[in-house]
């Protein structure tokens, strides 16, 4: 006998509005947009060009950060329901490999979701599905007034 695996999302997704409200804002500056979802994760991508580059023309570790906490922060929303917002409280990474080029894709997993906090874990990876950095986010669930 199978378990059919619940979404763990309270809103409704669409890539094409998530990713046109980044105009004019630090993401669309850094390329970072959401291609994917499924019941627990979400999916984005950053590139790694002179917008992300740091002086020796390497992946800037503020850039990788920015991406974390991007892809937590929506799927932070995303498990909320419209009467809650988040806002993170922490975040955490470890830079364990460089990239000069090409494309970084960061995948939010939960690790708790709470009724105050939440925690996912955000995993970074090049094109060669290499892991660049391991970060974590913790989210505070707020009521809206």
């Amino acid at each position: 006998m199978g378990s059919k695996k619940l979404s763990i999302w309270k809103r409704e997704f669409d890539l094409e509005k998530m990713n046109a409200a980044r105009k004019d804002t630090l993401v669309e500056n850094l390329g970072i947009e959401i291609i994917e979802f499924g019941s627990d994760f979400i999916i984005a991508k950053m590139p790694v060009d002179h917008r992300t580059h740091q002086p020796m023309g390497i992946l800037h570790g503020g850039a990788s950060v920015s991406l974390a906490e991007t892809v937590g922060s929506i799927a932070a929303t995303m498990a909320v329901d419209e009467n809650h917002y988040c806002v993170g409280i922490e975040i955490n990474a470890n830079h364990l490999k460089s990239a000069r080029d090409g494309y970084v894709y960061a995948t939010a997993t939960p690790i708790h979701i709470g009724r105050s906090t939440q925690v996912w874990d955000i995993k970074i990876v090049n094109d060669a599905e290499q892991l660049v950095c391991a970060s974590r986010i913790t989210m505070a669930v707020l009521k809206r007034a």
